[in-house]
C-alpha cells in the first residue's frame, strides 16, 4: 500500500525536543527498579556477533542466558522460582548449532536467533540472502535478524524493498523475522518511516533499529518514530509488530529507559518477550551489577559476577 507512505512528514524538530525530554525522565528506585530491571533481562538477547566466537564462547554465552542474574540475588528478591532468563541468544548461522546443542543439552527451551541476509553490510546478491536463511534455520535457528539493503531505501525503491523482505519472510517458514533497518544509514527520520511500514507489510514479526555496526545505533528520535509506524500499523491492520533497539544500549539506565518509552509509546502490552527486544552483549553485565547494589548495598568485585 504505496498510499500509507506516499505523503509521509515527520516533524525532526519536535521528534528531537521529544527525545531530549525524554533522557530527562527520572529513573525509578528501589524494588521498582528492580523489577524493571528484571523486566528488562527477560527482553535481551544476549548477543556475540564477533569474528572471533568460538564454541566455547557461545557455550559460556548460553550458561549466562540460561542463569542471567546469580541465583543468591534472586533469591533475595524471591524471584528464584520464576524462571528468569534472557529473551533469546543471538550469533552467526555458523554459531547456530552450538547454541540449539548446548541449550538443549542444558534443557533450556531459549530460543536462538541468528543474523542473516548479509549481515551486516546487506551488500549480498539476494540469492545468497535467502540461501544464507534457509541454512540459518536447518541449523535450528527460532529466530531470523535479517538486514534490508540501505539502497533500495535511498533511491526510493519501495516494491523492491518490499519484494526482498516479502522472499526473506517465506525464506524464514515458521521462524520468527527481525528486520534491521540499520536507521543510521537511512538519510532520514523519513526513510526510517516508510521502511518500518514496508518491513511490516511485508510480514515482518519485529523491526529492529540496528546492527549494532553502524556509527548511530538505537537513538531515541528514531525509536520513536519505528514506535509511531508500529502503532499506526496496528490501527490500520489490527496486527501487533514487535520492535528491537539495537546497538549501543550498555547501561541499566539506558535499559529501564527504553522499557518506559515502550510503555508510553506503544502500551504495557507491548512489554512482553514476544513485542520487545534489547539487542545488546554487554548490556546484562550492568543489570547484574545494579541487582547485587540493590540487595546487598555495594558494588560487585570483578570475580563475584560471571561475565555476561
Amino acid at each position: 500500500e504505496l498510499g500509507w507512505i506516499s505523503k509521509v512528514y515527520v516533524n525532526r524538530p519536535a521528534v528531537v525536543r521529544h527525545a531530549e525530554q525524554i533522557k530527562k525522565w527520572k529513573t525509578v528506585k528501589g524494588n521498582w527498579q528492580a523489577a524493571w530491571l528484571l523486566k528488562a533481562v527477560t527482553c535481551i538477547d544476549l548477543t556475540t556477533l564477533s569474528g572471533d566466537d568460538t564454541p566455547s564462547n557461545v557455550q559460556r554465552l548460553c550458561f549466562k542466558a540460561k542463569h542471567p542474574i546469580r541465583e543468591d540475588l534472586l533469591k533475595a528478591l524471591d524471584m528464584h522460582d520464576k524462571g528468569i532468563t534472557v529473551g533469546a541468544v543471538c550469533v552467526y548461522p555458523a554459531r547456530v548449532s552450538d547454541a540449539v546443542n548446548t541449550l538443549k543439552a542444558a534443557g533450556c527451551n531459549i530460543p536462538v536467533a541468528s543474523v542473516a541476509a548479509g549481515f551486516p553490510s546487506g551488500q549480498t546478491p539476494l540469492e545468497s540472502k535467502l540461501t544464507e536463511i534457509r541454512l540459518a534455520v536447518e541449523y535450528g535457528a527460532r529466530e531470523i535478524d535479517i538486514v534490508i539493503s540501505r539502497c533500495l531505501v535511498l533511491t526510493g525503491q519501495w516494491e523492491g524493498l518490499y519484494e526482498e523482505i516479502r522472499l526473506c519472510r517465506a525464506a524464514c517458514g515458521e521462524a520468527h523475522m527481525k528486520t534491521i533497518l540499520a536507521t543510521g544509514e537511512l538519510g532520514s527520520l523519513a526513510n526510517v518511516y516508510k521502511a518500518s511500514m514496508i518491513a511490516m507489510m511485508a510480514g515482518s514479526d519485529f523491526i529492529k533499529t540496528s546492527t549494532g555496526k553502524e556509527v548511530e545505533n538505537a537513538t531515541f528520535p528514531v525509536g520513536i518514530v519505528m514506535m509511531r509506524a508500529i502503532k499506526e500499523y496496528y490501527w490500520q491492520t489490527g496486527y501487533k509488530v514487535g520492535f528491537k533497539p539495537a546497538g549501543g544500549i550498555r547501561t541499566a539506565k539506558e535499559a529501564i529507559t527504553w522499557l518506559m518509552l515502550v510503555k508510553e509509546e506503544l502500551g504495557v502490552e507491548w512489554l512482553t518477550p514476544e513485542l520487545f527486544r534489547l539487542g545488546a552483549s554487554s548490556l546484562l553485565g550492568d543489570i547484574e551489577q545494579q541487582i547485587f547494589y540493590h540487595v546487598t548495598g555495594s558494588y560487585a568485585l570483578q570475580h563475584e559476577l560471571a561475565m555476561a
